[in-house]
């Protein structure tokens, strides 16, 4: 194999074979100035390639690279001491959609509305460079380089450094399992990848190689130390295929760990996975990975049913009467039972001496609502009422609750899937799969959005002149409430699973009819999905904390109107006879 080095200043350009030494590793002395560009011929080809490290794609991800110092950058966090994940609330945002202009400098504007609400960490949906001018993110093919379309890495300091300065920590989604298919030139470069051994979204990652392995880890560690990130959201974790000795994500949680030591604050790792494993939040001294957090899809299922009624595919099993109350009191639903999506039992229980904030919960995010045919949010089908009771079960939850995009106040917006890919077979293979997929679950293709078509990418974006109609403000105030109910009432962020009981009642026949009191220790959070009132004898006189919707106590015991929630505490004893 052959590399030579090209760097280019000005007209000038700097040609320089490369030494690969005896480590496989392959060197050059240049120096470049910022911003300069420069990129690799491999073999005999006259096609540049871009630095698989690039910190900066300032012309697309098939262009030579920019260098870029991060140092450069004059932070302003000197002071800023992180933010712990217990007692948290994320907020999940897509930086392309989340304002207007779609940049990181656009975004900084808006962290105010963040602070307001109660956030205290922001989580960004992958912002590494992709070829086209818009996607979600996760087709990204150079990972250590940010996105120039949101103002690359220059932009991305500015929002770090902004929102440390209204005491927000910074979740950055970042992905590991597989590269796009547009401008994925690393097996040019190495065994980067497994050939044949395929995730569902391409060829697997090969983690046999201690080189690729360096490469995340030290990705990570850029993103934590360079970029002044304060955690890292690892997508779908269960497609890493790791069979050495210490696993990836150990590994990673220990030189993690290590930084954060350095550092003096706190680093999270938060994990995205459907295994339903409790291996990845347990310490290493217990035989787990040590991550500090990781995504449970089966709370937002079974809210979901609850507040929607859909039982198809893999809602189906959270039609359980039990759903809601095993979420909460056991953090899984599938811990060793059938799960009839998948024709198998399917997950482990999570031992109770787990914290409940290790689990991050949420009635929507980007996949629930992006995923669905036409990438409805529940503002598409529920009223303001059930909207509001959604509010309710998402900041009083056991875990560590998340918000996406609009959520605080029904967004109307759809949240659809888009792409731009500028080769036109690609193109019209992902338009061709999308529709393919969801006729396979017999939904109705025409309701699936072309995701090539520009038009999607603009439906998907926030409408924030709804704040000006009151239904909205209304369910934005409420929001606002609850965060800081969550911060004043310790019972709220009770870290013992063993704190929370759940009671149940079928009132209708389907799964969103039902009745919860969902106890919190003298804290008890009241919800009435059914169509008739419901009154809850709490055996002591009842003070109403939050409410939904204006509701009565009788005689101490508060009765709540259909599709309305309401947060009380409860005297110790009632007066019934005149004495206590």
């Amino acid at each position: 194999m052959r590399v030579r080095l090209l760097g280019e200043d000005g007209s000038t350009t700097d040609e320089r074979e490369m030494d690969a030494g005896g480590s496989g590793w392959w060197h050059a002395d240049l120096a470049l100035a910022d911003g300069q560009r420069y990129g690799f011929l491999i073999d005999d080809s006259a096609d540049l390639r871009p630095d698989p490290r690039s910190r900066r794609q300032p012309d697309g991800v098939h262009a030579a690279s920019a260098a870029f110092e991060p140092g450069a950058f004059d932070w302003a966090d000197g002071s800023w001491n992180g933010r712990p994940l217990p007692g948290g609330l994320i907020y999940e945002l897509h930086l392309g959609t989340f304002t207007p202009e779609g940049t990181l400098d656009a975004a900084i504007e808006r962290l105010g509305h963040l602070v307001d609400l109660g956030v205290t960490h922001v989580e960004l949906l992958p912002v590494n460079a992709f070829n086209g001018p818009w996607n979600w993110g996760y087709d990204g093919v150079l990972w250590y380089a940010v996105h120039e379309g949101y103002g690359g890495p220059r932009a991305y300091q500015r929002f770090v450094d902004a929102a440390h300065a209204r005491g927000l920590a910074v979740v950055q989604d970042v992905v590991y399992n597989h590269l796009g298919p547009s401008g994925n030139y690393l097996p040019e470069f190495g065994p980067y990848l497994r050939e044949g051994e395929n995730t569902g979204w391409g060829d697997s990652v090969n983690l046999d190689e201690p080189a690729v392995r360096s490469f995340i880890i030290e990705n990570a560690l850029m993103w934590l130390r360079d970029l002044h990130v304060d955690g890292l959201r690892l997508d779908a974790v269960h497609a890493l295929q790791d069979a050495q000795p210490v696993h990836i994500l150990q590994e990673l949680a220990e030189r993690v760990d290590a930084l954060s030591l350095q550092l003096g604050h706190p680093l999270s790792l938060i994990a995205e996975s459907d295994l339903n494993d409790p291996t990845l939040i347990l310490p290493r001294d217990s035989g787990g990975y040590g991550l500090t957090a990781q995504w449970s899809d089966d709370w937002h299922h079974a809210v979901h049913v609850a507040l929607t009624g859909e039982t198809a595919g893999y809602y189906a099993d959270f039609a359980a009467e039990d759903a809601v109350a095993k979420v909460s009191e056991g953090g899984f639903f599938h811990d060793g039972t059938f799960s009839s999506f998948r024709g198998r039992p399917h997950g482990s229980p999570i031992p109770p001496e787990v914290p409940a904030w290790r689990l991050v919960t949420f009635a929507q995010d980007h996949d629930q609502i992006g995923n669905r045919a036409a990438g409805d949010r529940l503002s598409a089908s529920l009223s303001v009422d059930r909207l509001a009771v959604a509010a309710v079960l998402t900041l009083t939850a056991p875990g560590t609750p998340m918000l996406f995009m609009g959520e605080e106040w029904g967004a109307s917006t759809p949240w659809q899937f888009f792409t731009s890919h500028p080769e036109p077979e690609l193109g019209r293979a992902v338009s061709e799969g999308r529709k393919a997929e969801f006729a396979k679950m017999d939904w109705d293709t025409d309701a699936v959005p072309d995701p090539q078509d520009p038009a999607t990418f603009e439906r998907s974006h926030l409408d924030w002149s709804e704040l000006e109609n009151p239904e909205h403000v209304r369910l934005l105030e409420l929001y606002r409430d609850l965060a800081a109910l969550r911060r004043e009432l310790p019972e709220l962020t009770d870290p013992s699973l063993d704190a929370t009981t759940v009671t149940t009642w079928e009132s209708g026949g389907t799964p969103d009819h039902r009745v919860y009191r969902i106890d919190r220790g003298d804290l008890k959070v009241l919800v009435n999905l059914s169509a008739n009132a419901a009154e809850f004898d709490l055996g002591a006189d009842a003070v109403v904390l939050l409410s939904t919707v204006p509701i009565e106590v009788i005689e101490g015991s508060p009765v709540l109107p259909p599709d309305s929630a309401a947060v009380v505490t409860v005297r110790s004893t009632r007066i019934t006879d005149g004495k206590d």
